[in-house]
């Protein structure tokens, strides 16, 4: 019997960048998509691997890191709560995976709790 030849097929291309905030998958960093950046950008690829890890981190965050982190955020520039939280409930729902309809008083719960 001759030698089958076995066809590789390339697996998606990755590339690790350490120090990224969020969950473990946001460390993974599709080179493609660095590459798409990098070249409408202008930036270099290291910088363009940062920006789109960042990204991901930002869009991995849970429903009650992001409310903790933006309500904290906005407490931080001298907005009260009751705009707070109308400003969160709003955002949650423009989030690349929507977020459940959370009332005003399980975003207490989410800060406070």
């Amino acid at each position: 019997m001759g030698l089958i030849e076995v066809e590789r097929i390339a697996a998606p291309r990755a590339t690790r960048v350490s120090g990224g905030a969020g969950p473990v998958d946001a460390d993974l960093v599709d080179a493609d998509l660095v590459d798409q950046v990098a070249a409408t950008t202008g930036l270099p690829a290291g910088q363009a691997e940062r920006v789109v890890a960042d990204v991901i981190a930002y869009f991995s965050l849970t429903v009650e890191e992001f409310v903790r982190r933006r309500h904290h955020e906005l407490q931080l520039h001298g907005a009260r709560n009751d705009a707070i939280f109308e400003r969160i409930r709003a955002e949650l729902g423009h989030r690349p995976v929507r977020a459940p309809d959370l009332s005003t008083r399980q975003l207490r719960r989410i800060v406070y709790g």
